[in-house]
């Protein structure tokens, strides 16, 4: 029996195509230039690995113009790898039934490749072809034909020898297995329709520093008035066209400008001034912003129109101490929502210690180390009332936050909550729209991460479900997001990750 190989973590983002059809120049063809010429041209064989379907079951449909070919061992191994409850065995099920729809649609059989302009509703015009051969190819002796792993690359290596005048491509998740392709001469690629973007340093930062001219070259025409505590500016010019909605900008200098974008219409923006949260009278559960990034942050955390918050950042910036210090105050003293639930990937970056005796927020609760250090930062600054009075008060907090596990999230939803999701990098888009998409009325969500700090097996800091959503949801008038940058730790850790 083939040996079982592990697939990636499942991602289904449909945006970045795979880099072969991006490059080629050939648009979409017509079902009759097809029949006439249908291995021609720039139109490319891509053969698929199993651990392709299994991290993608949609992939059949993101080749564009291009054919497809399903070896019979990938169709074995899918079978080997569908039974269980994960997100590998529930992708498996759906590109079998995926593969299953599109056989049943065939009209002229099997062996003349099967159209999937059809099945894909004009997302692919390419042809599938399915081995309905026995392929017998002398692979060197150093590479066993019992692998699962091999077979397939004789399929590739048949498939290049039999159509000499068009690219066959092998296409794989596997390192390994690529470089074994590439070592027999075969040409191999990455599966690319996952990911997000192709550099994480392209991700969207939330912030802005305007250039010393700015208000020269912007201030022509410009309208500005103030309403309570805010200052408002109307103008347009070259920069207004590339802000986003709920973007922040800056400027150093004297006099000084921190500021984000409201409005934006064609080429003219809003801009209203910000909430000071790094002085003491607006402190926030006596938490006061360190750093110009601190303060962009709490000003979106305590925005009652914001309902979706993003923060992205290293150790020690402050993440979790601001979202829970904001949490608190809007909970406790404002009275804006509810309680308090946070949950988090239980993702150990050592070995498991195994099962865990309780309820549900005693199981979670050794995951919750970063949530207990960061309430006895906040409890110490609760003010006065000695050691009966903070024992009171971290009484009252324990009372309004509950700690829930993600696997319990399908089929809830959260009515009136200060949803917090730590960790949020070690989610795979799907489990992030899963817990996103449980936000009922009243509710404010709030992701935090760091992407360099992956643990999910097979997921990369392009394809990560938090920068999956900083980048959907970048623009819309009820969402910011923000990449803290300087640590408030201590010199120690600060030092520590710069060097370390």
């Amino acid at each position: 029996m083939p040996a079982k190989r592990q697939a990636p973590a499942t991602q289904t983002t449909p945006e970045p195509k795979p880099k072969a059809a991006a490059a080629s120049g050939t648009a979409r063809r017509t079902r009759t230039a097809r029949a006439t010429a249908p291995h021609g041209g720039a139109c490319k064989l891509f053969v698929l690995d199993t651990n392709v379907l299994m991290h993608d079951p949609t992939s059949l449909y993101r080749f564009e113009e291009h054919d497809l070919y399903v070896p019979i061992m990938t169709l074995e191994e899918l079978d080997n790898n569908k039974k269980g409850t994960s997100e590998v065995a529930r992708n498996t099920r759906q590109a079998s039934r995926m593969l299953d729809e599109i056989v049943s649609q065939s009209e002229n059989g099997i062996e003349a490749g099967i159209a999937l302009e059809g099945p894909s509703r004009g997302l692919a015009t390419g042809r599938l072809y399915l081995q309905t051969e026995a392929i017998d190819v002398a692979l060197p002796a150093a590479l066993p034909t019992a692998r699962g792993d091999n077979q397939i690359l004789a399929v590739v290596m048949f498939l290049a020898d039999k159509h000499p005048q068009r690219e066959v491509i092998l296409v794989s998740k596997d390192i390994n297995m690529r470089i074994k392709a590439r070592a027999l001469g075969l040409a191999a690629q990455d599966y690319f329709n996952d990911k997000v973007l192709e550099d994480s340093d392209l991700l969207y930062t939330g912030t802005r520093e305007l250039p010393p001219d700015f208000w020269d070259a912007h201030g022509r025409g410009m309208q500005s008035w103030k309403e309570e505590a805010h200052t408002y500016y109307r103008l347009s010019g070259p920069l207004a066209p590339e802000m986003l909605v709920n973007e922040f900008v800056y400027q150093d200098g004297e006099p000084a400008l921190q500021a984000w974008v409201k409005e934006k219409e064609g080429r003219s923006v809003v801009l209203e001034t910000l909430v000071d949260f790094s002085h003491q009278r607006n402190n926030v559960w006596g938490i006061t912003a360190r750093n110009r990034e601190q303060n962009f942050a709490l000003n979106l955390l305590m925005n009652p129109e914001i309902d979706f918050v993003t923060l992205l950042g290293q150790a020690g910036t402050g993440k979790t101490l601001l979202t829970l210090a904001a949490g608190l105050t809007q909970v406790l003293e404002s009275k804006r929502y509810s309680e308090i639930i946070m949950t988090r990937v239980t993702v150990p970056v050592g070995e498991d210690i195994g099962f865990l005796p309780g309820t549900e927020e005693e199981k979670m609760a050794p995951w919750m180390g970063a949530l207990e250090d960061n309430l006895d930062v906040l409890n110490g600054t609760a003010g006065e009332g000695g050691d009966w009075g903070r024992a009171a008060t971290r009484d009252l907090i324990r009372s309004r936050i509950k700690i829930k596990s993600l696997n319990f999230m399908r089929g809830r939803t959260f009515l009136n909550k200060f949803l917090i999701i730590d960790e949020a990098q070690n989610l795979t888009p799907k489990q992030m729209k899963t817990l996103i998409t449980r936000a009922g009325p009243g509710t404010k969500v709030v992701c935090m991460g760091n992407i360099a700090q992956i643990d999910t097996p097979y997921l990369t800091e392009g394809s990560s479900g938090l920068t999956f959503v900083v980048d959907r949801f970048k623009g819309w008038a009820h969402a910011g997001h923000i990449t803290l940058q300087r640590g408030e730790r201590s010199r120690l850790a600060d030092y520590a990750a710069e060097v370390l």
